[in-house]
C-alpha cells in the first residue's frame, strides 16, 4: 500500500510540474506576442514619422488630381524637388497650415503666365500639368525667375488655387517641402497621383 501511495504522489508531482511548465510557457508566449506587438508599433511609428507621413487634402485646389478629403502618403526622406511633383508644403509665411501643390519650376527657371490666354510657360516651354487655363492673376509680376533654394508651385485647379502667383505663398523655400506625394490611399480605387 505504501508503494502505491508513493507512486500516486510521484504521478501527482509530475502532473503538477507539467502544469506549471505549461503555464509558464503560455505566459512566455503571451509576453513574446505582446513584446512583438510593441516592437512593431514602435517601428511603424518611426517609419511614419521620419520616412512617410499621411496627409489629408484640404480644399479643391488640386482638382482633378486630388479631391478634398483624399488621404495621401508622402515620402519625407531625402526629397529633392523635381518639376511635376505633387508636394506637401509645411506652411509658408502667409499660410499657417500645410498645403499640397505641384512643383512647376525650380531654382533658375523662368516662369511666365499670359493671363489673357491662360498659358503658363517655363523657360519658354508650355507646361501641361493641367488642361485648365491659368487666367486668375494675383499680385506677383511675370516673367519671374525662381530664386536659388526655392520652387514655384501651382495648384492644378488654377481658378481657385492660392499658390506662387500670390505673395502670400510666393516662391517657396525648399526647406518648407515636407515631401513628395507618393499615392492616394483613401478613397480606395484610384491610387495614383500624377
Amino acid at each position: 500500500m505504501r508503494k502505491t501511495e508513493e507512486y500516486n504522489l510521484t504521478l501527482d508531482n509530475e502532473v503538477d510540474t507539467k502544469k506549471k511548465v505549461k503555464q509558464t510557457n503560455e505566459k512566455l508566449n503571451v509576453f513574446e506576442i505582446f513584446e512583438a506587438i510593441i516592437a512593431a508599433f514602435f517601428v511603424i511609428t518611426l517609419v511614419f514619422t521620419f520616412i512617410f507621413r499621411v496627409f489629408s487634402v484640404d480644399g479643391p485646389s488640386m482638382k482633378p488630381t486630388l479631391q478634398d478629403g483624399d488621404k495621401v502618403v508622402v515620402s519625407t526622406m531625402g526629397y529633392k524637388a523635381q518639376k511635376g511633383d505633387v508636394v506637401v508644403l509645411s506652411s509658408t509665411e502667409g499660410l499657417k497650415k500645410p498645403i499640397i501643390k505641384r512643383v512647376v519650376a525650380v531654382a533658375g527657371d523662368t516662369v511666365d503666365i499670359n493671363f489673357t490666354t491662360g498659358v503658363v510657360t517655363v523657360n519658354g516651354t508650355e507646361e501641361h500639368y493641367t488642361d485648365e487655363l491659368t487666367t486668375q492673376q494675383f499680385d506677383v509680376a511675370f516673367p519671374l525667375t525662381v530664386p536659388e533654394g526655392t520652387v514655384f508651385v501651382l495648384g492644378d485647379n488654377r481658378g481657385v488655387s492660392l499658390d506662387s502667383r500670390s505673395t502670400q505663398v510666393g516662391c517657396v523655400d525648399e526647406r518648407l517641402i515636407v515631401g513628395k506625394v507618393l499615392f492616394r490611399f483613401f478613397p480606395l480605387g484610384n491610387w495614383t497621383v500624377e
